[in-house]
């Protein structure tokens, strides 16, 4: 079986960044965190990120080919926690018609 490098799939992938609405929302940012993020990429009610449909507005790219974040560095904790191959990841990617990846 051929190996996949975790560390790239992300940027080839992109589908947890276009799954919902509701998953790129804020949860234990600190307030300095929160001011990071550029004020228009926040939704309306400065729960989370703000979305285009489904897609997070800091997600670059077209999902499944070249995917990347726009603040990548500043992102929220539910971005930073997502896991290549976890539970969540097996299912945005499964919305978006993409091969399962193992989990490291």
């Amino acid at each position: 079986m051929e190996e996949i490098d975790l560390s790239s799939c992300c940027q080839g992938c992109g589908a947890c960044c276009g799954y919902s609405q509701n998953w790129p929302r804020f949860s234990i940012e600190s307030d300095e965190e929160l001011a990071a993020i550029p004020e228009g990429l926040v939704n309306a009610r400065q729960s989370g990120m703000r979305c285009e449909g489904d897609r997070c507005s800091a997600l670059q790219g077209e999902i499944g080919k070249m995917t990347a974040c726009a603040i990548y560095d500043v992102r929220p904790e539910v971005c930073r926690t997502c896991i290549p191959g976890d539970a969540e990841c097996a299912m945005a990617r499964r919305k978006f018609g993409l091969p399962m990846i193992e989990a490291a």
